[in-house]
């Protein structure tokens, strides 16, 4: 019998303020578990606007710990209720002046597993983040879940191929990749990036980007989020670019195995020849 994985990820609008954003995530959820999804994941900082368009104090605002905080004990109950894994990305506040741009994962029964921290933090136009977040500090952990083995890399972490072959490396069978990331150049690379990462790595990728424009700066946030397989194929159709959208995809885990013993990258890695690679 195939191992096939019921998956759904959300591109979400900003709504105005954070308790009507939970709430209707909530509901995005619960719509995937009526359609059988088992795991979901949501966009960048979801319970917030992308307020690193600017660089102004009061939107540490946002910040809340993780797990002790209202969200991540919130999504604990959605998902004992839906019986789904959960990947929860917010604004992690540590300690005063320690800042995080995080990924919760939450397991079926509700029961916390542990987080992602970014480790890559842009600081360009519209992306001002260093302003924020402190670089990651957990490594790059691959969550035991209800539906398999889940990692997390966030948004201007896939330009970087080194995270996505830990990721592998640790056992990831599907990692999702929760993003902002505005019309321009990177449009060209949205579709790029990520597959390529599932090709080279071999396991399927969620990649997630907001949707429409926000008050705190210009960016256009265009969506066209979509799950990729370990050949670098689309499950199915890509999100629109415009609006709002639920995607809920069937993934079959089965292939993960078939291309790793076809294409057998794993086995012709040259570690001992990469000591470069880390040099700073």
């Amino acid at each position: 019998m195939a191992n096939v994985v019921r998956a759904a990820l959300v591109q979400a609008t900003w709504t105005g303020d954070t308790e009507s954003m939970v709430a209707k995530h909530e509901e995005h959820a619960r719509e995937a578990a009526r359609r059988g999804a088992k795991i979901i994941g949501f966009q960048e900082v979801f319970n917030a606007p992308y307020f690193c368009q600017v660089q102004e104090p009061e939107h540490y605002r946002w910040a809340e710990p993780v797990p002790e905080g209202p969200t991540v004990r919130r999504m604990r109950d959605l998902a004992r209720e839906t019986g789904m894994v959960i990947v929860v990305p917010v604004f992690e506040v540590e300690q005063s002046g320690f800042y995080y741009n995080t990924a919760a994962v939450i397991d079926a029964d509700g029961s916390y597993l542990g987080k992602y921290r970014k480790h890559h933090i842009p600081q360009v136009k519209g992306f001002w983040e260093k302003y924020y977040f402190k670089p990651g500090n957990l490594g790059w952990p691959v969550f035991d879940t209800a539906v398999g083995k889940v990692g997390v890399y966030i948004c201007y972490d896939r330009h970087f191929p080194e995270g996505w072959r830990q990721l592998g490396l640790n056992g990831a069978q599907l990692v999702y990749n929760p993003s902002a990331t505005h019309r321009g150049l990177s449009a060209y690379l949205w579709q790029l990036e990520q597959p390529a990462a599932a090709v080279a790595n071999e396991y399927f990728v969620a990649a997630i980007n907001r949707v429409g424009q926000e008050e705190y700066g210009d960016n256009d946030f265009y969506g066209t989020s979509y799950f990729v397989d370990p050949r670098g194929q689309f499950v199915g159709e890509t999100a629109g670019d415009t609006a709002e959208e639920l995607l809920v995809r069937d993934l079959d885990f089965d292939l993960i195995a078939e291309v790793r013993q076809q294409w057998a990258f794993y086995r012709d890695r040259r570690p001992d020849a990469y000591e470069g690679l880390v040099q700073p």
